[in-house]
C-alpha cells in the first residue's frame, strides 16, 4: 500500500481533533473563567531509505540521508491560561482574580484536596455559606469553608480577600480571608468540568496545594476585584481563522487519500 494514503489518514485524524478543540472553545465563548485549548502537531517518525555518508578527505563528499515522512500526530493539547476580559456586575459576591492564582472550593469536609477554579460567581445560601453555583464551599486562607456570622448585617470583600463583615452592633469582623492558591504549571491541571480543575503531579511538585491569600507579593498571587467576573479568554477571530485552516487541511488530506486510491486503481488495472 502507498505510504501517502496512511499519511493522509493521520492528517485527517489530526485536523478532526483540532476541529473538536475549536468547537469546544467556541461553545464556551461566554463561560465564566473558561480557558481556551490549543492543538499542536508533530510529525511521525520517518522511514530512512538511505543513510548518511561522511565526507572523505580528498575524495567523495558527504551524502545526506533520504527519509520519507509517515504522517502527523498530536503533539499536545494545551490549555491557554491567559487572562480573560473583566465584566463588571457590581454584585458583591462576584469576584475576579487580577493576576495569577485560583479560588479553592470543596464539595464537603471529607474531600482531602480542594478543586481550583477561576470562576468567581459565588453565592450565599440560607446557612450563610459562601458557595459556587453548584453548591461547593469556597475556602478561606486556612483551607476551611467560609461562613458568615449570624449577626452579620452586611459584608464586603477587599483586594486581599478579607471578608469585612459588619455586625449588628456596628463592629467589623475581618477574621476570614478568601483562599487563593498559586500553581507552578497551570497547564498541568486536569479539567473536570463545571469550571473546575483538579491538582496533578505536574501542576505542583508532588501535587501539593497550599492555600494562601490574594494580593500576596511573596507568593505572586493577584488581587481580588469584587463586583467583577473574569470572562472566557476565547478569541472568536482566531478561532474562526483556525477553523478555516483546519477545514482546508482536512480537505487536502482527504484529497491525498483519493489520489492514492486512484494510483492503486491504476496499478490494479495493469493486469488487464
Amino acid at each position: 500500500m502507498l505510504r501517502s494514503m496512511y499519511s493522509g489518514v493521520s492528517g485527517m485524524r489530526g485536523f478532526q481533533t483540532k476541529l473538536d478543540v475549536i468547537g469546544n472553545n467556541i461553545a464556551n465563548v461566554n463561560t465564566i473563567g473558561f480557558k481556551s485549548g490549543r492543538v499542536m502537531f508533530k510529525d511521525i517518525m520517518s522511514q530512512t531509505v538511505s543513510g548518511v555518508t561522511a565526507p572523505v578527505d580528498g575524495g567523495q563528499g558527504g551524502v545526506n540521508a533520504k527519509q520519507i515522512g509517515l504522517g502527523v500526530s498530536i503533539g499536545s493539547i494545551d490549555t491557554m491560561h491567559l487572562a480573560g476580559s473583566a465584566m463588571t456586575t457590581n454584585n458583591p459576591t462576584d469576584l475576579r482574580i487580577d493576576g495569577d492564582g485560583f479560588f479553592l472550593v470543596k464539595l464537603d469536609e471529607e474531600q482531602a484536596t480542594p478543586f481550583l477554579t477561576r470562576a468567581g460567581d459565588f453565592h450565599v445560601d440560607s446557612a450563610r455559606n459562601l458557595l459556587t453555583s453548584d453548591g461547593l464551599h469556597v475556602l478561606n486562607s486556612d483551607g476551611d469553608p467560609i461562613q458568615l456570622g449570624e449577626d452579620t448585617t452586611a459584608f464586603s470583600i477587599s483586594s486581599d480577600g478579607t471578608v469585612l463583615q459588619t455586625l449588628a452592633d456596628g463592629t467589623i469582623n475581618s477574621d476570614n480571608k478568601i483562599g487563593v492558591a498559586k500553581v507552578s504549571n497551570p497547564q498541568g491541571l486536569e479539567k473536570i468540568g463545571g469550571n473546575l480543575y483538579r491538582m496533578t503531579l505536574n501542576a505542583n511538585a508532588d501535587g501539593a496545594l497550599t492555600p494562601t491569600t490574594a494580593n500576596n507579593t511573596e507568593e505572586g498571587t493577584g488581587a481580588i476585584v469584587a463586583g467583577q467576573l473574569e470572562m472566557s479568554n476565547v478569541d472568536l477571530t482566531s478561532e474562526f481563522t483556525e477553523m478555516i485552516v483546519s477545514q482546508r487541511g482536512f480537505q487536502a488530506n482527504s484529497r491525498i487519500i483519493t489520489t492514492s486510491d486512484e494510483v492503486l486503481q491504476e496499478v490494479v488495472n495493469l493486469k488487464r
